[in-house]
Protein backbone atom coordinates (compact mmCIF):
# COMPACT_ATOMS: atom_id res chain seq x y z
CA UNK A 1 0.00 0.00 0.00
CA UNK A 2 2.97 1.95 0.58
CA UNK A 3 4.56 1.44 -2.33
CA UNK A 4 1.79 2.40 -4.28
CA UNK A 5 1.32 5.85 -2.51
CA UNK A 6 4.72 6.19 -3.22
CA UNK A 7 4.56 5.57 -6.74
CA UNK A 8 1.66 8.03 -7.01
CA UNK A 9 3.01 10.96 -5.34
CA UNK A 10 6.31 10.19 -7.46
CA UNK A 11 4.05 10.75 -10.59
CA UNK A 12 2.24 13.81 -9.56
CA UNK A 13 5.71 15.38 -8.74
CA UNK A 14 6.85 14.39 -12.04
CA UNK A 15 3.98 15.51 -13.90
CA UNK A 16 4.04 18.64 -11.87
CA UNK A 17 7.55 18.79 -12.85
CA UNK A 18 7.21 18.40 -17.18
CA UNK A 19 4.77 20.65 -17.25
CA UNK A 20 6.11 23.50 -15.79
CA UNK A 21 9.35 22.65 -17.89
CA UNK A 22 7.20 22.16 -20.73
CA UNK A 23 9.25 18.47 -21.33
CA UNK A 24 8.46 15.90 -23.79
CA UNK A 25 6.95 12.89 -22.90
CA UNK A 26 6.26 9.62 -23.82
CA UNK A 27 4.84 6.10 -22.97
CA UNK A 28 5.36 2.28 -24.25
CA UNK A 29 3.38 -0.54 -23.14
CA UNK A 30 6.35 -3.54 -23.17
CA UNK A 31 3.90 -6.14 -22.92
CA UNK A 32 1.90 -5.15 -26.05
CA UNK A 33 5.18 -4.66 -27.48
CA UNK A 34 6.78 -8.13 -26.96
CA UNK A 35 3.53 -9.64 -27.98
CA UNK A 36 3.53 -8.46 -31.80
CA UNK A 37 7.45 -9.71 -32.04
CA UNK A 38 7.12 -12.97 -33.92
CA UNK A 39 10.78 -13.57 -32.72
CA UNK A 40 9.59 -13.14 -28.74
CA UNK A 41 6.33 -15.04 -29.42
CA UNK A 42 8.56 -18.09 -30.77
CA UNK A 43 11.56 -17.76 -28.10
CA UNK A 44 8.73 -17.90 -25.48
CA UNK A 45 7.36 -20.93 -26.88
CA UNK A 46 10.42 -22.60 -27.16
CA UNK A 47 11.04 -21.73 -23.31
CA UNK A 48 7.58 -22.96 -22.61
CA UNK A 49 7.97 -26.05 -24.28
CA UNK A 50 11.16 -26.94 -22.35
CA UNK A 51 9.83 -25.35 -18.74
CA UNK A 52 7.40 -28.28 -19.55
CA UNK A 53 9.67 -31.56 -20.42
CA UNK A 54 11.69 -30.29 -17.08
CA UNK A 55 8.21 -30.52 -15.19
CA UNK A 56 7.46 -33.61 -16.79
CA UNK A 57 10.63 -35.00 -15.91
CA UNK A 58 10.84 -33.94 -12.42
CA UNK A 59 6.55 -34.98 -11.52
CA UNK A 60 8.08 -38.45 -13.30
CA UNK A 61 10.92 -38.78 -10.93
CA UNK A 62 8.50 -37.59 -8.33
CA UNK A 63 6.17 -40.60 -8.80
CA UNK A 64 8.90 -43.21 -9.22
CA UNK A 65 9.73 -42.32 -5.33
CA UNK A 66 6.24 -42.07 -3.97
CA UNK A 67 6.01 -46.03 -5.20
CA UNK A 68 9.68 -46.94 -3.59
CA UNK A 69 7.81 -45.55 -0.49
CA UNK A 70 4.92 -47.63 -1.24
CA UNK A 71 6.36 -50.95 -1.78
CA UNK A 72 8.82 -50.02 0.97
CA UNK A 73 5.43 -49.80 3.48
CA UNK A 74 3.68 -52.82 2.45
CA UNK A 75 6.89 -54.75 2.47
CA UNK A 76 8.42 -53.69 6.18
CA UNK A 77 6.76 -56.99 7.62
CA UNK A 78 9.01 -59.27 6.00
CA UNK A 79 12.43 -57.28 5.26
CA UNK A 80 15.36 -57.24 7.73
CA UNK A 81 16.36 -54.31 9.52
CA UNK A 82 19.82 -54.18 6.99
CA UNK A 83 17.23 -54.49 3.92
CA UNK A 84 15.39 -51.84 5.47
CA UNK A 85 17.72 -49.27 5.94
CA UNK A 86 19.26 -49.88 2.53
CA UNK A 87 15.50 -49.12 0.98
CA UNK A 88 15.50 -45.98 3.33
CA UNK A 89 18.76 -44.81 1.98
CA UNK A 90 18.08 -45.63 -1.44
CA UNK A 91 14.60 -43.11 -1.09
CA UNK A 92 16.42 -40.53 0.61
CA UNK A 93 19.51 -40.56 -2.30
CA UNK A 94 16.56 -40.18 -5.16
CA UNK A 95 15.12 -37.27 -2.73
CA UNK A 96 18.49 -34.94 -2.83
CA UNK A 97 18.74 -35.84 -6.42
CA UNK A 98 15.36 -34.98 -7.11
CA UNK A 99 15.86 -31.55 -5.17
CA UNK A 100 19.79 -31.01 -7.23
CA UNK A 101 17.33 -31.67 -10.73
CA UNK A 102 14.94 -28.98 -9.38
CA UNK A 103 17.66 -26.84 -8.32
CA UNK A 104 19.44 -27.44 -11.42
CA UNK A 105 16.38 -26.56 -14.06
CA UNK A 106 14.46 -23.19 -11.81
CA UNK A 107 17.38 -22.37 -9.80
CA UNK A 108 18.58 -18.96 -9.30
CA UNK A 109 21.18 -19.34 -11.92
CA UNK A 110 19.33 -22.64 -13.42
CA UNK A 111 18.86 -23.63 -16.89
CA UNK A 112 15.37 -21.72 -17.01
CA UNK A 113 17.23 -18.70 -15.75
CA UNK A 114 19.83 -19.15 -18.40
CA UNK A 115 17.92 -20.34 -21.33
CA UNK A 116 15.20 -17.17 -20.70
CA UNK A 117 18.25 -14.50 -20.63
CA UNK A 118 19.47 -16.38 -24.33
CA UNK A 119 16.13 -16.42 -25.74
CA UNK A 120 14.47 -13.57 -24.58
CA UNK A 121 16.78 -10.90 -23.24
CA UNK A 122 18.39 -10.63 -27.02
CA UNK A 123 14.48 -9.04 -27.72
CA UNK A 124 14.46 -7.45 -24.90
CA UNK A 125 17.33 -5.16 -25.79
CA UNK A 126 16.24 -4.64 -29.39
CA UNK A 127 13.42 -2.72 -27.15
CA UNK A 128 14.99 -0.97 -25.27
CA UNK A 129 17.82 0.37 -28.35
CA UNK A 130 14.78 1.42 -30.63
CA UNK A 131 13.07 3.34 -27.45
CA UNK A 132 16.39 5.45 -26.98
CA UNK A 133 16.66 5.90 -30.85
CA UNK A 134 13.09 6.85 -31.31
CA UNK A 135 13.18 9.17 -28.18
CA UNK A 136 16.46 10.79 -29.06
CA UNK A 137 15.14 11.26 -32.76
CA UNK A 138 11.29 12.84 -31.13
CA UNK A 139 13.67 14.70 -28.58
CA UNK A 140 11.30 13.32 -25.75
CA UNK A 141 12.72 14.10 -22.10
CA UNK A 142 11.19 11.01 -20.38
CA UNK A 143 9.61 7.60 -21.46
CA UNK A 144 7.35 5.77 -19.71
CA UNK A 145 6.76 1.91 -19.82
CA UNK A 146 3.00 1.15 -19.06
CA UNK A 147 3.20 -2.00 -18.12
CA UNK A 148 6.42 -1.71 -15.57
CA UNK A 149 5.62 -0.90 -11.90
CA UNK A 150 5.08 2.95 -12.01
CA UNK A 151 1.49 3.82 -12.16
CA UNK A 152 0.31 6.01 -14.47
CA UNK A 153 -3.39 7.35 -13.54
CA UNK A 154 -3.89 8.88 -17.35
CA UNK A 155 -2.43 8.28 -20.48
CA UNK A 156 -2.51 9.85 -23.58
CA UNK A 157 -3.10 7.34 -26.59
CA UNK A 158 -1.20 10.60 -28.63
CA UNK A 159 1.75 10.08 -26.55
CA UNK A 160 1.85 5.73 -27.50
CA UNK A 161 4.89 5.14 -29.21
CA UNK A 162 4.63 1.51 -28.43
CA UNK A 163 3.68 0.73 -32.49
CA UNK A 164 6.72 3.04 -33.41
CA UNK A 165 8.55 0.47 -31.66
CA UNK A 166 7.43 -2.22 -33.23
CA UNK A 167 7.56 -0.89 -36.45
CA UNK A 168 11.22 0.15 -36.06
CA UNK A 169 12.10 -3.33 -34.57
CA UNK A 170 10.68 -4.91 -37.66
CA UNK A 171 12.50 -2.36 -40.09
CA UNK A 172 16.18 -3.51 -38.04
CA UNK A 173 15.14 -7.13 -38.50
CA UNK A 174 14.49 -7.05 -41.85
CA UNK A 175 17.91 -4.91 -42.69
CA UNK A 176 19.76 -7.50 -40.79
CA UNK A 177 18.16 -10.78 -42.33
CA UNK A 178 19.41 -8.93 -45.34
CA UNK A 179 22.53 -8.77 -44.32
CA UNK A 180 22.80 -12.54 -43.52
CA UNK A 181 21.47 -12.91 -46.70
CA UNK A 182 23.92 -11.23 -48.68
CA UNK A 183 26.37 -12.67 -46.51
CA UNK A 184 25.74 -16.17 -47.13
CA UNK A 185 26.11 -15.48 -50.78
CA UNK A 186 29.30 -14.02 -50.17
CA UNK A 187 30.69 -17.68 -47.82
CA UNK A 188 29.12 -19.29 -50.78
CA UNK A 189 30.97 -17.55 -53.55
CA UNK A 190 34.21 -18.48 -51.20
CA UNK A 191 33.68 -21.83 -50.85
CA UNK A 192 33.54 -22.70 -54.95
CA UNK A 193 37.58 -20.70 -54.70
CA UNK A 194 38.79 -23.08 -51.51
CA UNK A 195 42.69 -23.30 -52.20
CA UNK A 196 43.90 -27.53 -51.67
CA UNK A 197 45.26 -26.07 -47.80
CA UNK A 198 41.81 -24.03 -47.00
CA UNK A 199 39.76 -27.72 -48.43
CA UNK A 200 42.40 -29.73 -45.89
CA UNK A 201 40.94 -27.38 -43.12
CA UNK A 202 38.01 -27.86 -43.45
CA UNK A 203 37.94 -31.34 -43.97
CA UNK A 204 39.97 -31.58 -40.33
CA UNK A 205 37.55 -29.16 -39.11
CA UNK A 206 34.66 -31.63 -40.09
CA UNK A 207 36.29 -34.51 -39.17
CA UNK A 208 36.92 -33.17 -35.45
CA UNK A 209 33.08 -32.54 -35.50
CA UNK A 210 32.39 -35.94 -36.32
CA UNK A 211 35.15 -37.31 -33.51
CA UNK A 212 33.48 -35.53 -31.07
CA UNK A 213 29.78 -36.08 -32.14
CA UNK A 214 31.16 -39.94 -32.42
CA UNK A 215 32.12 -39.55 -28.62
CA UNK A 216 29.06 -38.02 -27.07
CA UNK A 217 27.20 -40.89 -28.38
CA UNK A 218 29.65 -43.48 -26.93
CA UNK A 219 29.26 -41.44 -23.42
CA UNK A 220 25.60 -41.53 -23.84
CA UNK A 221 25.85 -45.25 -24.65
CA UNK A 222 27.91 -46.00 -21.74
CA UNK A 223 25.59 -44.15 -19.09
CA UNK A 224 22.38 -46.17 -20.45
CA UNK A 225 24.27 -49.02 -19.99
CA UNK A 226 25.32 -47.86 -16.79
CA UNK A 227 21.42 -47.09 -15.79
CA UNK A 228 20.65 -50.44 -17.24
CA UNK A 229 22.92 -52.44 -15.56
CA UNK A 230 21.46 -51.12 -12.16
CA UNK A 231 18.38 -51.49 -12.97
CA UNK A 232 18.64 -54.78 -13.51
CA UNK A 233 20.29 -55.39 -10.42
CA UNK A 234 17.44 -53.99 -8.50
CA UNK A 235 15.10 -56.21 -10.28
CA UNK A 236 17.04 -59.25 -9.43
CA UNK A 237 16.86 -57.85 -5.98
CA UNK A 238 12.98 -57.94 -5.97
CA UNK A 239 12.93 -61.16 -7.07
CA UNK A 240 15.24 -62.27 -4.38
CA UNK A 241 12.96 -60.43 -2.45
CA UNK A 242 9.53 -62.68 -3.80
CA UNK A 243 11.25 -65.59 -4.17
CA UNK A 244 12.50 -65.29 0.09
CA UNK A 245 8.37 -63.80 0.87
CA UNK A 246 7.27 -66.85 -0.83
CA UNK A 247 9.73 -69.37 1.24
CA UNK A 248 8.88 -67.46 4.25
CA UNK A 249 5.23 -67.83 3.65
CA UNK A 250 5.70 -71.59 2.83
CA UNK A 251 7.45 -72.22 6.22
CA UNK A 252 4.52 -70.47 8.06
CA UNK A 253 2.13 -72.77 5.98
CA UNK A 254 3.96 -75.91 6.85
CA UNK A 255 4.69 -74.80 10.60
CA UNK A 256 0.73 -74.12 10.84
CA UNK A 257 -0.30 -77.26 9.03
CA UNK A 258 2.16 -79.18 11.38
CA UNK A 259 1.09 -77.97 14.45
CA UNK A 260 -2.21 -78.60 13.45
CA UNK A 261 -1.55 -81.86 12.40
CA UNK A 262 0.17 -82.31 16.41
CA UNK A 263 -3.00 -80.81 17.89
CA UNK A 264 -5.40 -83.79 16.37
CA UNK A 265 -2.96 -86.35 17.42
CA UNK A 266 -2.90 -85.36 20.76
CA UNK A 267 -6.71 -85.63 20.77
Amino acid sequence: MKKSILSIVLLLITSITIAQKNQRIAYIDMEYILQNIPEYLEAQNSLDAKVGKWKTKLDKEARAIEVLKTDLTNEKAILTKDLIEEREEDILIKHESLRRLESLYFGPKGDMYNLRRQLIKPIQDQVYNAVQTIAARKKYDFVFDKSGELVMLYSNKKHDISDLVVKMINIDQRKQQKKDKIAAKKELLKDGDLTDAQKQRAAKKEELKKKKQADRLARIKLIEEKRQAKLKARDEKRRLLLEKKKALKKAQEEAKNKKEGETKENK
